[in-house]
């Protein structure tokens, strides 16, 4: 087909939800250089596509933007004023649904059911059905329609050269004696985390055999407090990060030698920046969301101990699956003979 004027994305949230949508906009740019490129996002997800090449423009809405009869207004005349042809919706939710119709595209996809929710599909013009495991390739598989088939996906983040300096200064002043690991403890849903002192137990078993140092990085209060107790279990072996935006993160991600984590935003952002990832899944399998590529390794508990789809929020057994003998062997795997183990 001719190439489209212009492409409207919507993916609103969360971060790593819409980390997992940049390859799809990376594949756009690549079939189609000269057209342009949007983005609806909402809240502070929107920093993790600032500055992107693939994105030509980024349509930022405040959390709670449809109970504001006035921000819908203003975003259907930037839409409008954008000029799609194309609006595809890679989230499948009604919050993604209604900036999909008020783009004006005359060509919007989205996924077919059951993974299009919520009767967003009465806004597509075309629904595309998937048979992909990861939600990466789901998200590729929508731009088919375009006659778009990308068998590489990439990520293509952008540098952040404020972060990056940032980050370069703040590590130098901790003089380590080798590229440190990251851990991030936190996560979005009180089932993806995994016990604080098996964090403690990972970053001393790394440090008492390998002599490497882990950064423990936090969002927000509660993490911070996580934080601090995990660094206070593991004295010798860890070091408490400063507050990070979204991209002084990513920069720190891409100055480490590995990235520990359950199943959260940072986790897929360190994966898209390219550091290697362990990533620890308990509530929601791998192969649909784990981090992206073949550099990665991650660790899951026994079949018997994943709970039904509908209970991945509230269980809270299957992260007490997952020991720390099998995470410490997937840092090692990764870190030192490049070799990804998935457990």
């Amino acid at each position: 087909m001719d190439a489209p004027h212009a492409i409207v994305l919507v993916k609103l949230s969360a971060i790593g939800d819409v980390l997992h949508g940049i390859p799809a906009a990376v594949a756009l740019k690549r079939a189609f250089p000269a057209t342009r490129i949007g983005w609806v996002v909402e809240g502070r997800a929107a920093d993790v596509l600032a500055g992107h090449p693939a994105i030509d423009h980024l349509f930022r809405l405040p959390r709670g933007w449809m109970k504001s009869w006035q921000a819908v207004r203003s975003l259907r005349r930037q839409l409008l004023d954008f000029r799609a042809d194309v609006a595809i919706d890679m989230q499948g939710l009604l919050k993604s649904a209604v900036p999909t119709w008020l783009s004006g595209a005359s060509l919007r996809i989205g996924h077919a059911r059951p993974e299009s929710r919520e009767a967003a599909w009465l806004a597509y013009t075309c629904t595309v059905p998937s048979t992909a495991a990861h939600v990466v390739d789901r998200n590729c598989d929508l731009l088919e329609r375009l006659g778009v088939r990308e068998a590489t996906p990439a990520f293509d983040m952008p540098d952040w050269p404020v972060s990056r300096h940032r980050m370069q200064e703040w590590l130098a002043s901790l003089r380590l004696a080798s590229t440190p690991v990251v851990i991030n403890p936190g996560a979005g849903w009180a089932s993806k985390i995994w016990p604080e002192e098996r964090f403690a137990a990972v970053a001393r078993c790394l440090h008492e055999r390998h002599g490497l140092t882990s950064v423990i990085v936090w969002g927000g209060d509660r993490e911070r407090g996580s934080a601090e107790r995990i660094a206070a279990a593991a004295p010798q072996a860890t070091v408490v990060a400063p507050q990070t935006s979204l991209q002084d993160l990513g920069a720190l991600c891409r100055l480490a030698r590995l990235f520990v984590s359950g199943d959260t935003g940072p986790l897929h952002l360190a994966a898209a920046v390219g550091t290697p990832c362990v990533g620890l899944f308990g509530p929601v399998p791998a192969d649909r969301n784990g981090p992206y590529g073949r550099i990665h390794a991650t660790v899951e508990p026994p079949a018997s101990m994943r709970p039904k789809w509908d209970d991945r929020k509230t269980d809270m057994l299957a992260m007490a699956g997952i020991d720390v003998d099998r995470v410490v062997e997937a840092c090692e795997g990764l870190a030192f003979h490049g070799h990804r183990i998935t457990a």
